[in-house]
Formats: C-alpha cells, structure tokens, sequence
C-alpha cells in the first residue's frame, strides 16, 4: 500500500523518476493552463500562476499523492461570464470564496459521498472527460485567416502539425519497449523540439498561444467593494465553481485509487484544494483543481509521490521566472501528441466488453454521463448519473417485494413479506393482497421485510382501509416501534412482541 505522505527514504530512483516526471506535466501543462486562461478571459500568467499554487498547495498537503491540480477547463468554462460581466477582480473574489467554501466542505467531512458514486457514473465520467480532453486538442490545428476568423490547417503545415504529432505518439509507445530510464512522453518532447530546431521545420510553438514570461506571484487583495452586493455576484459563481472542482477532484481520486489499488483521503484533498483556491485568489490566480489528464500522464510516467507534484510545480515556476523562451519554443505538435496518447490511455476501452454482460440500464447510465461530459458540463453530468443510478435502484429494488401465504393455527390467512415497502414499491405491494377472496381474519407478517419510508406507512394505512371495508379483521406483525408510532388508521391493528419486533427507524420527520 502507498502511503499517503512522502515516504522519508525515498530511493534516488525514485527521486529521479518523480522529477522527471514532475518536468513532463509541466511542458503538457503549459498549452492546457493558457488555452484555459484565454476561455475564461484572463491572461495566461493568471492561469499559470494557479497552476503553480494549486499544484504545489495539494501535492504537498492534500489526500492523494500523486494528482495533480491546476487551472481546469471545467472550471474555466464557468468563469467566463463572471469576468465578461464583472471583470477579473470579482474572479480572484469568487476563487477565494470558492475555496472557503470546500474548506467548509472538509470540514463537514463530506468527502466520504464520493464513495457513493456508482461505477457506471464513474466509468462515465472517465470516458467523457477522455472525449473532451482529446477533442479540444484539435482547436489547435485552427489559424487565424486573414479577416481574423479560425480556419482549419492546410497543405504543408497541416501535414508537418500531423506528423510531428505522430511521430510524438510513436516515441511514447515505442521507447518503453527499449527502456524505461526516464519517461518516455519527455524524452518525444525533446526529440521533436530538436528535429524541429534542426531541420527548419515550420510549425505552431507554445509561443503562439502567448507569452508565459514574468515574475513571481504577489499578494494581492482583490479590489471588490466588500458589501452585500458583491457577495451577491459572487456567491452563485462561487458555489458552482466549488462544487465542480470538487467533484472532478474526489472522482479523479477515485480513479487513481483504483489504479494504484491504494486510498486515498477525500476530506483531506478537499481541504487542501480549498486552502490552495483561497491562496491563488490572493495571488492573482484563476482557481483550480485536480486535472485528470495531467494526472494520468504523472501516473504513467511512474509520479506516485507528492514529490511529483511538487517539482511540477518547481519546473513551471521555472518556466516562467528564467525558460520562458525556450518554453516557448517547444512545437504544440509534441505536446499534443502526450495529451492524445493520455487521453486514449485515460479511455476505459474494456467497458465495451461490458456490452451484454452487464444489466441494460447501467450501460445506459455510463453512456448517458460520458454524453452530457462532452457536450454540457461535468457536474451536471455527474449529477444527472448519480439520479439515474438512484431511480433505477430504486426501481429495480421495487420488484423484489413479494409474499408468501399460509393458514395458521388459528386458521388465519398469513401473508409473510419478503423485501422492502417504499415509495417505488407500493403498487406492487397493493397487488399481493386480495381483500375480496380472503378469510375473515388475515395477519401480515413483516419479520423478512422493511419498512422504509411515509409512502410505505400510508400504503399500509389504505391496505388497513380495504381490509375494513370488506368488514375483515387485518393484524399487522413485526413492525419497528418507528412505524407504529406514524401509522394512522393501521395503529391499532399492530401486535406488539417485544422480543422479535424489529427497531431500524422509518425515513420520515415526523418523530423530528
């Protein structure tokens, strides 16, 4: 099992590994973190700068070696309207209440739901993001035309940007079948940036996306007027922004989790991710959190330790305070070439051979989620799954309610319950009963099923009424003191026996 710091005796191979692949997500950052800065309206060292913090903050701190966080698309796309409307102090106001507010989140010591999220949701969530993160690369192979508008590559530079990418994507598969010394994703990187540099080659650099040359991050107090006003702006923002950080953060625990067959600590992660957004928003930053792509390419590469993040975080403040330039110069051909084989590698490609071995519905569920991931927006998606999941549950858990009848010494119709009585099983539970054709005295029996929530009580209250109606007497057994209490007309038709009665509560306030 990994542990969940740094371990004090961490072998220099393992030091290096983690270095090295610390450098690696830091050049495939570098693209991400500025097309993210200029989706939400801010400038690049906006979106560097909270890569920085946030990466840093997390890796050294939260639950989950070996993730790595930074400015997100997902998150990028939320921002927008605040700082078309409002401008970006009020962005660097929402990231610090953003953060405030998962603190809050850890606090409660909510994190642990996350491990209710069913695998359909999170296989959906893992196939979608993929989708998104490959399908937004080729936004890169667009230039701008003449009148100012994007148009799609052509003749000699689309087919350099192509071949650059795949021979990008072939080092990465490749060398690994020769050795494994440093990460295969920096050692293509830097033989295509030479080949580039060597042979002339025109084609698109980072530079083209804009400069990521300045100084170190300042404290900085976001000029917002503190009133209620503000906070009305700001507060719908940042709710939404926390949630979905949070969310795209715990599932990407969770995947990693299960990858690295360790666990990690939900509420931890989630106090540091908060901690780090109040940081960057103070520091000028755009907020952030864990980034499942850059994650993946860390894992791949052998970065399991918090050192990994950490030095991710050292190499891109280094690009900015000394290697701008050279940073600069690294074709996007190579570094979308990493990003497309960690998409491709991030896609669960066995869940087709789920296909008719696994029940319709949850099949369904995960394409939904994978659906609404690439055209909306994760936490809808996630939010949406999750409901889905629950209704089919529920309505699957509905047709397990069934009963089993006998006369009794008494010559008592006995009907004995099996299953549990709720809202998504009444009609089904209605029909095991036929009032009309039964003795004069009928007994129902619920030692071998479960009472669940008001609709259950009041299904037992109607079944009361029928039984009255036919002018027959109905006994009621083995019912928890709960459902005695909130039963109506039913009440009284109750046989206590203290010793077998059952004591699980019913979901309904009445008993506060």
């Amino acid at each position: 099992m990994m542990s969940n710091a740094v371990p004090s005796g961490l072998s220099p191979a393992q030091i290096k590994t983690n270095v090295l692949s610390g450098l690696t997500v830091a050049l495939a950052m570098v693209p991400e973190t500025i097309a993210f800065a200029f989706v939400a309206h801010v400038s690049p060292l906006t979106g560097l700068y909270a890569a920085v913090i946030v990466s840093f903050i997390t890796s050294a701190f939260g639950g989950r070696p070996g993730m790595i966080s930074g400015a997100a698309g997902s998150l990028a796309v939320v921002m927008t309207a605040l700082v078309v409307q409002h401008g970006v102090e009020y962005l660097f106001a929402t990231v610090v209440l953003m953060g405030v507010l998962q603190v809050l989140f850890a606090v409660a010591r909510m994190g642990k739901y996350i491990r209710m999220v069913p695998y359909p949701v999170m296989l959906g969530f893992v196939n979608g993001l993929a989708m998104v993160i490959f399908f937004a690369q080729f936004n890169h192979f667009k230039v701008a035309a003449d009148d100012g508008s994007l148009q799609w590559m052509s003749g000699p530079l689309l087919y350099t940007m192509l071949g650059l990418v795949g021979l990008t994507m072939a080092v990465i598969y490749l060398l690994p079948r020769v050795t494994r010394v440093v990460p295969s994703a920096l050692v293509a990187i830097v033989m295509v940036s030479a080949a580039v540099a060597v042979m002339g080659l025109e084609t698109r650099t980072v530079g083209d996306l804009g400069s990521i040359a300045g100084g170190l991050p300042s404290f900085h107090v976001p000029q917002v007027p503190f009133n209620l006003e503000t906070m009305k702006i700001i507060f719908p923002y940042s709710l939404i922004l926390a949630a979905i950080g949070l969310i795209e953060t715990l599932l990407t625990l969770n995947l990693i989790d299960e990858m690295t067959n360790t666990r990690g600590q939900p509420n931890r992660e989630s106090m540091a991710q908060g901690a780090a957004n109040v940081a960057t928003g103070f520091f000028s930053g755009m907020g952030g959190c864990a980034m499942i792509g850059q994650s993946m390419i860390n894992m791949n590469a052998g970065g399991l330790h918090r050192l990994s993040g950490i030095a991710m975080s050292a190499f891109l403040l280094s690009f900015i305070l000394f290697a701008s330039h050279w940073i600069e110069m690294i074709p996007l051909a190579a570094l979308i070439g990493v990003i497309f084989v960690m998409a491709i590698k991030t896609f669960e490609w066995g869940s087709f051979r789920l296909f008719g071995k696994i029940p319709v519905p949850d099949i369904f569920v995960g394409i939904l989620v994978a659906i609404i991931t690439l055209i909306s927006d994760l936490a809808i998606a996630v939010l949406v799954g999750v409901i889905v999941s629950a209704l089919v549950f529920a309505w699957e858990h509905a047709k397990e309610i069934a009963a089993t009848t006998y006369i009794d010494e008494a010559g008592r119709k006995v009907y004995r319950l099996k299953g549990s009585v709720f809202f998504a099983s009444i009609a089904n539970f209605q029909a095991l009963f036929t009032p009309q054709e039964d003795p004069v005295q009928v007994v129902v029996d619920f030692k071998q099923a479960k009472v669940v929530d008001h609709s259950a009580l009041a299904a037992i209250d109607a079944l009361a009424e029928r039984y009255a109606q036919q002018g027959k007497q109905l006994s009621l057994k083995h019912l928890s003191p709960d459902c005695r209490a909130l039963l109506g007309r039913a009440r009284d038709l109750v046989e206590v026996n203290l010793l077998e009665d059952p004591t699980y509560p019913v979901a309904d306030d009445k008993l506060g």
